[in-house]
């Protein structure tokens, strides 16, 4: 969207939150915005019924290349606290901000994690080739999809209590609680993981995903990943980044492929044509399913993907 044209059409948005109704909001909970549905998910673990919880994009969307409705500016006038990833993951949310005219605290649920920079090879003896090329600027020298390790996920749940519990003390203790017993499950399935990806050998644990958001998975728990694309889904391959891919793959075996749910799938079924290789299913990388889907939570969204994962490794 041209810059004019997106100023002219946040400052309606702006003005749209003013002139219509406000969102049905209950009166004794806290308002809470989120951005995306992963991290609504931690926020209504820790939140529980004490909150009224707003997440903008919602099941299987798309938060790159997101643009923001009249009802995002409605729900975040309202607001008591909004919550972000950070990392220069929501490059639309400070705009909205500042349009909307929100006060309140913004958090960052990524605060105090390792990040990885997107220029750098991870460890796995590769880079992400868009961001040497000054293609991927969309999210800046960090790599935001910090919640793809376990690890960091506890991380976010500390902060988003901690947060919760600065804007209304009256429930910090319940806040504690949910999140102790939240950070108990995350750590358990944290363990589970690395015990069912460490029985499988080193060189095996090639994988393709769509695009590059895997790496702190594959950080954490062993895995090679590569992707045609690089951090933002508003990255486009050249021809010739594609090829030197499908040489890669044969040469290092890899079989491993897998498309995205918020991605489109036609550049990894033309991996797998040049390569000779089977697409495995989809993981779930930036937004969780729908209700009925296989990763309508955060929990559900690792264990479904370790499953895919180690699945494609051993068939």
């Amino acid at each position: 969207m041209h810059r004019l044209s997106r100023r002219l059409f946040l400052a309606g948005l702006a003005a749209l939150a003013v002139a219509t109704a406000s969102p049905s909001w209950a009166a004794d909970k806290l308002k809470v915005v989120t951005t995306f549905t992963i991290l609504g998910d931690m926020v209504r673990n820790v939140g529980g019924e004490h909150i009224a919880l707003t997440t903008l994009v919602g099941p299987d969307g798309d938060a790159h290349v997101y643009e923001p409705t009249p009802a995002d500016a409605r729900a975040l006038a309202q607001a008591n606290l909004v919550i972000v990833n950070g990392l220069g993951f929501e490059g639309w949310i400070d705009r909205l901000v500042k349009t909307t005219g929100y006060k309140g605290p913004a958090v960052v649920a990524s605060d105090g994690i390792s990040a990885l920079k997107a220029e750098e090879d991870h460890g796995h003896g590769h880079a992400n080739t868009h961001a040497e090329k000054g293609k991927d600027h969309h999210h800046g020298e960090l790599d935001p999809h910090a919640w793809q390790d376990l690890a960091n996920g506890r991380l976010y749940v500390a902060n988003i209590a901690r947060a919760l519990a600065a804007a209304d003390p009256a429930h910090a203790d319940d806040y504690r609680r949910r999140a102790e017993a939240y950070d108990g499950e995350l750590a358990a399935l944290d363990r589970d993981i690395r015990a069912r990806l460490d029985a499988i050998p080193a060189d095996r644990r090639k994988v393709i995903t769509s695009h590059d958001a895997f790496q702190y998975f594959g950080r954490a728990y062993g895995i090679d990943f590569h992707a045609p694309i690089g951090l933002s889904t508003e990255s486009e391959p050249s021809a010739g980044e594609v090829a030197a891919l499908v040489r890669q793959m044969r040469d290092g075996g890899i079989r491993a492929l897998f498309v995205e749910n918020i991605t489109d799938p036609r550049l990894v079924q033309q991996l797998a044509r040049e390569a000779g290789a089977v697409i495995g299913g989809t993981l779930y990388s930036d937004s969780l399913s729908g209700p009925t889907g296989p990763a309508p939570t955060y929990l559900d969204m690792f264990r479904h993907n370790a499953s895919e994962i180690a699945k494609a490794f051993t068939s």
